[in-house]
């Protein structure tokens, strides 16, 4: 069971008790909300793909659905001993795998850095430093797309790669806009500080000799 409150209307970022309202026999009312006087979230009715397609539109909301409306279950699985073995041997794989992941964490830094610093009030509590995370997380879903750019390599590949970036930073950039209901501009601010931790992090790998 939510807590009172913990949704939220997917078209003017209201605070909702409820989604709907069961009459059982199969009957849902979506509840409508105190607000805009709009059904607080359309997309408990929509199928899934839609609503991914909807989310690859970077819809407002459809974030809000996913971010706050939407429960998310982590499962664990425990991995094959033989696949242990087989990537211990894979150092690049390990050295490769840290160069992302620092990359990654240079770019949140650099976001909640700039967030900080330019409006402390967005960051206030755990919780919203923790929902800002999963969002952030969430939104570069896109990256997932550099799998199949760099399995079909072409000519055009390169250039596909600097499309697919510009895609996660839009998505990133339209998730911080609905986690924290905020400016364009201060996104903006947020993505370019990030890049530009990134970028930092990036060259300093180089001038160490690691190929990034």
């Amino acid at each position: 069971m939510e807590a009172p409150g913990a949704y939220r209307c997917i078209e003017c970022n209201g605070k909702a008790t409820e989604l709907y309202r069961d009459y059982q026999r199969g009957v849902l009312r979506i509840s409508i909300c105190k607000s805009c006087h709009k059904p607080v979230d359309k997309y408990i009715e929509y199928d899934p793909v839609i609503i991914l397609i909807n989310a690859i539109l970077c819809k407002a909301q459809a974030y809000r659905h996913i971010l706050f409306n939407t429960k998310i279950n982590d499962s664990s699985q425990s991995p094959d001993p033989d696949d242990l073995i087989r990537y211990a041997k894979e150092w690049d794989f390990y050295r490769m795998f840290g160069i992302a992941s620092l990359e990654q964490t240079a770019f949140l830094i650099g976001i909640f850095t700039a967030l900080w610093l330019a409006r402390p009030r967005v960051l206030q509590t755990k919780a919203d430093f923790i929902l800002l995370l999963k969002a952030l997380l969430l939104s570069s879903y896109g990256k997932l797309l550099l799998i199949p750019a760099v399995i079909w390599e072409h000519d055009y590949t390169h250039l596909c790669l600097k499309l697919i970036k510009v895609f996660v930073l839009t998505s990133n950039s339209q998730a911080i806009r609905v986690t924290l209901n905020t400016s364009r501009k201060l996104c903006l601010l947020a993505i370019v500080s990030g890049l530009l931790l990134e970028n930092g992090t990036i060259y300093l790998f180089q001038r160490i000799g690691w190929n990034v």
